[in-house]
């Protein structure tokens, strides 16, 4: 299994969007609070149409609320994605259990939370316009996850 963590969405058509590739690919969906928006909102709702009934959806009132989940809930390793680091996501060897970590779309993930991660377990999309700063959350979210699936199997 694939974890998708999600760091205090605030945009609930990327979450809603995510929630849907999470049903899809049978991915796990941890929603760190505090969220951006309520779990019933239409627009969360009208992205995840009629798949959020699928969802393996885990919702947490903080990071160290998800950090004390029991071992066989819990993501074996996490990774950060982040576009503050070098390392590409196509250089990581992903395995079965791992999660994949997201900043929210308006701040990241704060200062701290990259410091929590092993430096090697930082990783990025790869951009091909130094121009540009991010891709949109759940675009990045995709390419994330089927590289990791892909790799899984």
């Amino acid at each position: 299994m694939l974890h998708i963590i999600l760091f205090q969405p605030e945009i609930p058509q990327n979450t809603g969007n995510i929630g849907r590739l999470c049903a899809f690919t049978r991915s796990r969906l941890h929603l760190i609070r505090p969220l951006g928006f309520e779990i019933s909102d239409k627009h969360l709702k009208r992205s995840g149409m009629d798949y959020w009934k699928d969802l393996d959806l885990h919702i947490h009132e903080d990071w160290n609320a998800f950090r004390a989940l029991p071992e066989d809930e819990a993501p074996s390793r996490l990774w950060l994605l982040t576009t503050k680091t070098e390392r590409l996501h196509w250089n990581v060897e992903f395995q079965n259990g791992d999660g994949l970590v997201f900043g929210n779309e308006g701040h990241g993930a704060p200062q701290w939370l990259h410091d929590e991660m092993l430096p090697d377990h930082r990783i990025t999309l790869k951009c091909y316009d130094d121009a540009l700063r991010s891709l949109n959350l759940s675009t990045a979210v995709g390419i994330a996850a089927y590289e990791a699936l892909r790799q899984i199997g």
